[in-house]
């Protein structure tokens, strides 16, 4: 059975993040999130889980990701989120991707699962 400690959470956010350096997110995601979570990443863009499973897989893949300063945010009995720093890279572009990223999950019939993410740029 799951849990919410820290470290569940944290290797929930690897496996996304390796999952998107292999073209695997929205494989990943779309069997992570609650039918009714969104992502809302940094160019303004709100997507559903129907949205992330449909294209996350297509998306050009992280070569390399690092997250850091990961703190563990208690938001009820059967509930909590994650907060971090990421930086991430792919090949060509000039810098890195940084933002601050909090990821919130729910216990639901003993697994997590994710309710809602976002990402808030910190790079500009």
């Amino acid at each position: 059975m799951a849990t919410l400690t820290f470290s569940d959470l944290l290797a929930l956010e690897h496996g996304g993040w390796d999952a998107l350096c292999s073209a695997r997110g929205g494989t990943f995601y779309g069997e992570l999130m609650t039918s009714a979570a969104v992502m809302v990443l940094v160019n303004g863009m709100v997507l559903d889980r129907d949205a992330v499973a449909s294209t996350l897989d297509q998306a050009p893949p992280w070569s390399e990701y690092r997250l850091d300063g990961a703190r563990l945010v208690p938001t009820g009995t059967d509930s909590a989120a994650l907060v971090y720093t990421a930086t991430a890279s792919r090949p060509g572009d000039p810098e890195p991707f940084t933002a601050l990223m909090s990821s919130h999950y729910r216990l639901v019939e003993g697994r997590l699962r994710m309710t809602l993410y976002q990402q808030t740029t910190i790079t500009h």
